[in-house]
Order: C-alpha cells, then structure tokens, then sequence
C-alpha cells in the first residue's frame, strides 16, 4: 500500500491509533505548556505577555476574548493527554499556534523587518507552530481527493521540519544582534557569559543547517531542544524562586517551555532516524 494516503503520519509517533494511544514525552510536556500557557490567562484574564501585540485597552470584549483564548489553550492542552480526543486537540493547537505567528508576529516582521527583535518574536512562536505542525499531521492522514496533503501526513511532516529550521536563525541571530541582553540572562555562577551567548545563538543556526542539509538532523535537533530546556530552567526557574508572586517569570518560563516543547516535538519526528545518518536515510520517512 503505497498511497500517501497510507503513510505512517510521523517519524517517531507510530501510526496514528497508536499515536492516540500512547502519547510521548515530547507531546505530554507540548500539552503542559498549553495547560500553563491556560491557566495564567484565566488567572489574570488579559494577554499581557502571552499574545503580545493585541490591543488591549481598545479592544471590544478584550477581557471575554483574553478568557475564551485562555480556556482554549486549557482545554486543548487537556485534550492532548487524552486518547479519544489527542486529533482534535492537535488541530486546535496547531491552528492557535499558527493565528499566533500570522496575526500577531508576522506583522511586525513587515512592519519593521530591519528590528531582529521582530524576527526573533516571530522565530520564536515558529518554533512552536512546528512542533504543533508536528502533531497535527502526526495525527490527521491525507484524505485521497482532497488538497490538505501538504499540510498533514508525511507532507507535512517535512514542512513543519523546514519550518523549524528557518525558524532558527532567527533565535540565534538575537544572540549576536543583543549579545549584552542575551549574556546578562546566562545564571550568574556559570562562566563566560559572553561567550555561552555565541555559542548557544551559533548553536541553533548550525541546527538550521543540519535540518536543511540532512546532516545529522536527529542528533542535532534534540541537542537544540535540550538546549532550550536548559535556558528555560536555568534562566527563569531561579527567578520564579526568587519573585514567585511576579506574573513575569511564571509567564516567561510557560512561553520559553513552549518553545522547547515545540523543539522536542519536531525531534521526536526523527525517532526512527539513525542518530548518525546523513542524506536520504536522514529525511527519509516509513511507508506503511
């Protein structure tokens, strides 16, 4: 059967039934993440920091809106943990994720596309809607007749992972652009703040190229997730210890945890990739 119809939908997810079944570790923490993401905004019922470039103050129903978005990435993230509705979840998640980055992000790269914050803004909730993709075509195979092929299945598989990897740049790029920012973020008893700047932007840019050229993909795509649950536990759990009454910190952990869940999303479409393999055997995905 070699439709793509009946291709296995995600390197590393199984079938789907088996997907729905037994979700993996890079999923359940995606799903956290959306949980957390919930419930901060159902705590405060507004999107400050969370869905940045909303206008707040002139918006009708902002404080309605701000709850309904909430309960959604609740409800969504709830959903992921639960086999009978994991697929519907995914697409919800996935299509969040994507008004996220197109109405919220992408405009400001347009508006002022010489600012690299705007891009790292943008790269960053990419990487997220990856993983997302991830999930959502792991979940949801081709129809035969239809025109979504591209976006689910094997397709789309390999589109989330080319999302991913121009996503990168972006982020590694800041580490450069505002090198100070980035070294005074590093916890203060590790050394070379300067220079873990570089080489953590570095880092995802060789990423990048690793995806985009087939070398090593896996073995590089889960260095860069740890990598970024790393900075997220390292940055922002010392300072939720240090002001846990301050919404910031809490909010920055639940958005830099999204984004490295989206980053383990993307590297467990590898599973069944050779930590080594470089070419064909490396974008390669199992037909059914």
């Amino acid at each position: 059967m070699g439709s793509t119809g009946h291709r296995l939908s995600a390197v590393g997810f199984g079938d789907i039934r088996t997907s729905a079944q037994r979700p993996h570790a890079a999923q359940l923490l995606f799903a956290a993440a959306l949980i957390a993401l919930g419930v901060i905004g159902l705590i405060y019922g507004d999107f400050a920091l969370i869905w940045q470039r909303i206008p707040i103050e002139h918006l009708p129903g902002r404080q309605a809106l701000a709850y309904a978005t909430a309960a959604i990435e609740l409800a969504t993230g709830i959903g992921l943990l639960m086999p009978r509705t994991s697929r519907l979840s995914s697409g919800v998640s996935f299509l969040l994720l994507l008004s996220w980055a197109l109405l919220l992000k992408l405009p400001a790269v347009v508006a002022v596309p010489q600012m690299e914050a705007t891009w790292l803004g943008f790269g960053e909730i990419a990487v997220m809607l990856a993983g997302g993709w991830v999930l959502f075509a792991s979940h949801t195979p081709p129809r035969r007749s239809g025109s979504s092929g591209f976006i689910v299945g094997a397709h789309g598989i390999r589109a989330a992972r080319v999302l991913f990897a121009v996503s990168l740049p972006m982020i590694g790029l800041s580490h450069f652009f505002y090198t100070e920012q980035t070294a005074a973020l590093v916890p203060a008893w590790l050394p070379h703040h300067v220079e873990l700047a570089y080489v953590t932007g570095a880092a995802s840019i060789a990423t990048c190229l690793s995806v985009l050229f087939a070398i090593v993909p896996r073995l590089a795509v889960t260095l860069e997730a740890i990598m970024l649950w790393l900075i997220t536990v390292l940055v922002w759990a010392p300072a939720i210890v240090a002001t846990p009454i301050d919404r910031t910190p809490w909010t920055a952990f639940v958005i830099s945890a999204a984004i490295a869940g989206g980053a383990g999303l993307v590297a467990d479409s590898y599973r069944s990739v050779a930590w080594l393999a470089m070419g064909a055997r490396a974008r390669r995905l199992p037909v059914r």
